[in-house]
């Protein structure tokens, strides 16, 4: 038999920093899920969340390291650098989301009603959910694109930031859906239609920097992403003023929190979750039309 000319296995996969990360990644994220569903206990929509989390961002970790230590991903017709560095910036907004959210929801210092056994169980699951954000973070940190660096543009600020837009839209709609009564007025479908635009494009922005498929389009892609950052910034920006207009101000809603809103199901609370959250993201995309002024797609890296 005729070698190939290299090794079957590439131990750098697990051996290299950004290996080690995943590693990590890989053990803690395995030892949370597996705390909670032996003892800790999950209920309601939260604790599903959390463990969706969990197992996702477990299986797909070990799908890469797989990949990477047999080479399988060279078989993949996807571009892997991107698609390594996507999942690692969205792994760890999801990881430090249900970190805070488990916590918050099921951990008490008490042992009443849940038992001792149970609560030192959910702490411990907190703990390593806390780690798992930790490991995640540590990727992003080690892949992340250097001055003067030839990588994948997923790899770059601009692109985490789409990855961190299309995030924060999520919780956006969250919201929205929760009784945020946006269907009041003309102005506020405005804003929704702005969120549901910006993250629709975002999405299809980073689906094909991580398919690779950016070459093949008959129109510049890198500048069309540009022109539509700054689009985005514009449509936000009305969002930004339009939204809390017809919300807050006294002749639309209200200045402040109803005193006979229940907790947890106030169409105010969700306004001013939506009103912050589209500051966070007009924020973003600024940043990002900042930074893609500065770099190249490489698309099949």
């Amino acid at each position: 038999m005729e070698s190939t000319g290299g090794p079957y296995l590439n131990t750098a996969a697990v051996t290299s920093p950004v290996g080690i990360a995943r590693l990590l990644q890989m053990t803690f994220g395995c030892a949370t899920f597996s705390l909670v569903a032996h003892q800790g206990g999950f209920s309601a929509a939260y604790g599903t969340f959390c463990m969706f989390v969990w197992t996702f961002c477990f299986a797909i970790t070990v799908f890469i390291i797989t990949c990477e230590f047999t080479h399988l991903h060279s078989c993949l017709s996807i571009s892997w650098g991107n698609f390594t560095a996507a999942f690692a910036m969205l792994a760890t907004l999801m990881s430090v989301t249900a970190a805070v959210i488990y916590p918050l929801y099921f951990v008490q210092l008490g042992c009443y009603p849940i038992g001792c056994e149970v609560r030192d169980f959910r702490i411990a699951a907190s703990v390593f959910a806390g780690l798992l954000f930790v490991a995640y973070a540590a990727e992003v940190f080690l892949t992340r694109a250097k001055p003067g660096q030839v990588t994948s543009y997923m790899a770059t600020v601009s692109g985490l930031l789409k990855i961190v837009q299309a995030f924060v839209a999520c919780i956006i709609f969250g919201a929205l859906v929760n009784d945020s009564q946006y269907s009041k007025y003309v102005a506020t479908q405005w804003c929704v239609a702005v969120y549901s635009f910006c993250f629709v494009v975002t999405v299809v922005v980073v689906a094909f920097s991580v398919t690779g498929k950016t070459a093949l389009l008959w129109f510049p892609f890198e500048r069309s992403v540009v022109i539509y950052t700054f689009g985005a910034v514009l449509l936000y920006v009305s969002a930004a003023v339009i939204w809390p207009v017809f919300c807050f101000d006294s002749k639309y809603g209200s200045p402040q929190r109803p005193g006979l809103c229940a907790k947890g199901r106030c169409p105010w609370d969700s306004q001013l979750v939506i009103a912050i959250f589209t500051y966070v993201n007009l924020l973003l995309y600024v940043v990002d039309l900042a930074y893609s002024q500065r770099i190249r797609f490489i698309s099949h890296l």
